[in-house]
């Protein structure tokens, strides 16, 4: 839970609204069709049914010194030029998750795990 302070009062915002935000927004960019599960733990969540939705998988977001840094394991469209997707990706989460929260990111890793055909 990350938790912001102003004037008014405190906006605790939960980490799952992250996931689906920045999952959301990954999985509409042109050449992107899946997002990948990243690691042990999250391949066996990933085999229980109903635990999470395919777009928030493989998104990872830390909050450290009031900025936030999001790691992103996806999946790519054979053909796509690669650095021109992960470029479009890091733009749109960045621009994305600043507009919905305000809160600035720091940076965006955009790691290509696969190619589909």
């Amino acid at each position: 839970m990350i938790v912001l302070q102003n004037h008014v009062g405190k906006i605790a915002i939960s980490p799952q609204y992250f996931t689906e935000l920045i999952g959301k927004t990954v999985t509409n960019c042109f050449g992107v069709i899946a997002m990948n599960v990243e690691g042990f733990r999250e391949t066996i969540s990933a085999a229980l049914p109903g635990k999470r939705k395919a777009y928030a998988r493989g998104v990872n977001v830390k909050f450290v010194k009031d900025k936030l840094i999001i790691d992103l394991h996806i999946s790519l469209m054979y053909g796509v030029n690669m650095n021109a997707v992960a470029k479009a990706i890091i733009h749109k989460v960045g621009y994305n998750v600043e507009q919905s929260t305000g809160i600035s990111v720091e940076k965006v890793n955009v790691y290509v795990d696969s190619i589909r055909v």
